[in-house]
């Protein structure tokens, strides 16, 4: 009984940390994720003088992150999006989800193994986990903006999609990575130079991962949309399409052993298309509920970020954090510039305007932050990485996000 109660009172105790943190980006005029960063700080500072440990551990961090969190995050992401418009832009997302994201990763991973120039605290296996990291943009900020200006759902559509999936892609590679990591580290075998073993195995283990998560994503897609047409009442469908976030991914990852967040993801796009008739009738509360399931579950991600920053991060690792930010930023734009031009061959082209906005809007945000924090303190170069990677978290929130509006005024969108 005490144990219960004891985790209610650290959960609540997160949670108004995140309402905090809302309640300073209202005050601040600043975004939602910048406010909550401050409030993990302040919430940081008090632990001490209230005496309160929060319970908050890196072997548990990764289990919060990968069950609870990033389902939520997925599914809404998914769920927000118009099907018919996804399925117009569909080839163009793919592109640059596959073949965009590899570039994205390998040029981060080579930069900042080459430019930290410290191959033994920081392998090859570290650059590539930092380079998956990195791939996963966050354009909430762009979106925000795009919406207040008379957005074209074109260009919505394009910039969400391509997130969704580009995160999608960057979590089951970084899976990937960091199984290779623990293993490598598991059997002492942390070198610099040490090539990955079975690299065709590895493609084909990361094919049928990526490819067992849509089919079982839409196997689980199919069976909610039936479940909720059954039932026909507006509390039950809420409660199967919660029911469908955390059961998809359960039996994606731990039944059928393949990509949980991918199926995750094409459930919520399948079940939408199944209910669209319905958006109006006994599903109009679906947005609103995942919205703030998203809201709360984004908010408790940058409150523990302001809890495990430290000053030593960046007294420490400041060089590698400026390599890391030009590293993040010039690998995106060359992988939308090279994928841009051939979205003409598979789908609507894309302009010019709209490439500079893909390149420049696509910030760290919360699902970088999710992955680096779920990290295990097992491995020797966690602290780096970390590091890392709220160095350029920080520079999206403070800089990208920040000159965004700018941007999109001066591209006359």
């Amino acid at each position: 009984m005490e144990a219960v109660t004891t985790l209610v009172g650290q959960g609540l105790y997160m949670a108004s940390a995140a309402v905090v943190g809302l309640v300073l980006a209202r005050v601040l005029r600043t975004d939602n994720t910048l406010g909550c960063l401050i409030a993990g700080v302040l919430a940081g500072v008090l632990l001490p003088a209230v005496d309160y440990d929060t319970a908050l551990r890196a072997d548990n961090l990764h289990q919060l992150v990968f069950f609870v969190i990033l389902p939520i995050l997925i599914f809404q992401a998914a769920w927000l999006i118009e099907p018919r418009a996804l399925k117009r832009w569909l080839a163009p997302i793919l592109l640059f989800a596959t073949f965009g994201v590899v570039i994205c990763v390998l040029i981060v991973a080579l930069i900042t193994y080459y430019g930290i120039d410290n191959p033994t605290g920081f392998p090859w296996i570290a650059a590539l986990l930092t380079g998956a990291i990195l791939a996963a943009t966050d354009p909430t900020a762009i979106v925000t903006r795009l919406h207040r200006v008379s957005p074209d759902d074109e260009l919505l559509t394009l910039v969400e999609g391509e997130s969704l999936f580009n995160d999608a892609a960057a979590i089951v590679l970084f899976t990937l990575v960091l199984g290779v990591a623990s293993h490598t580290v598991m059997e002492g075998a942390v070198s610099a130079g040490e090539p990955l073993a079975g690299v065709g195995n590895i493609a084909l283990y990361f094919a049928v991962t990526l490819f067992g998560g849509a089919a079982v994503g839409l196997f689980c897609g199919l069976v909610t949309a039936i479940v909720v047409l059954f039932l026909g009442s507006a509390g039950a469908a809420l409660m199967t399409l919660v029911l469908a976030v955390f059961g998809t991914f359960y039996l994606a990852e731990h039944v059928v052993h393949v990509s949980g967040i991918v199926a995750v993801m094409v459930c919520a796009i399948v079940a939408r298309a199944c209910l669209r008739e319905q958006r109006e009738t006994f599903l109009t509360h679906a947005a609103p509920t995942f919205e703030w399931l998203g809201l709360l579950s984004g908010a408790l991600i940058f409150v523990i970020m302001g809890l495990t920053i430290t000053l030593d991060m960046f007294t420490q690792q400041w060089l590698a954090i400026l390599i890391a930010i030009a590293a993040a930023i010039g690998a995106r734009a060359l992988s939308i510039f090279l994928m841009a031009p051939l979205a003409r061959f598979v789908g609507p082209p894309i302009s010019k305007p709209w490439r500079l906005l893909l390149g420049w809007g696509g910030l760290r945000g919360v699902i970088a932050v999710a992955l680096v924090l779920s990290l295990p303190s097992e491995l020797p170069y966690w602290f780096t990485v970390q590091s890392v990677v709220f160095g350029v978290v920080l520079f999206s929130l403070l800089v990208q996000g920040t000159s965004s509006a700018w941007l999109i005024r001066k591209m006359g969108l």
